[in-house]
């Protein structure tokens, strides 16, 4: 595995978030990738973010999702990295990544379930949350 060169960063851990949203389905989508790069492009957190560490970021995700234990240790990791106050942003970027594809499998609702319990978002705050990502992602 191609481990990042420095300590894994709140904004990693914000990345690998997006990243096992979308390959939880085991079938990683454009419209996905294209909405994590918008995000990375667009928003203030990611404002001094090196985009060159998303390929690391993106190969440590990959690689646990193999584990059997991989989606537990990626909730540790993710919990043990992210500061409290980027939980509901955590999980925010998560359901912009599922609904990015106007499709919602089961395998991402419960990586969303299992990420929202990790992160402690309170359930009213995460419906608003998936409520939000829902009205952004219609289409016509």
């Amino acid at each position: 595995m191609e481990k990042p060169t420095a300590p894994m960063s709140p904004q990693d851990a914000l990345i690998a978030v997006m990243i096992a949203v979308s390959v939880s389905d085991s079938n990683i989508r454009t419209t996905e990738l294209v909405t994590i790069q918008r995000i990375v492009n667009h928003l203030p957190i990611f404002a001094n973010y090196d985009q060159d560490r998303m390929q690391s970021v993106s190969a440590m995700v990959f690689e646990l999702f193999e584990d059997e234990d991989g989606v537990e240790a990626f909730l540790g990791l993710i919990r043990q990295t992210l500061p409290q106050k980027l939980s509901e942003t955590a999980y925010a970027l998560a359901c912009d990544v599922a609904a990015a594809d106007g499709r919602l499998q089961q395998v991402e609702l419960r990586l969303l379930q299992a990420l929202r319990h990790e992160l402690a978002v309170d359930r009213l705050h995460g419906a608003a949350i998936e409520r939000g990502a829902r009205a952004r992602h219609t289409v016509l």
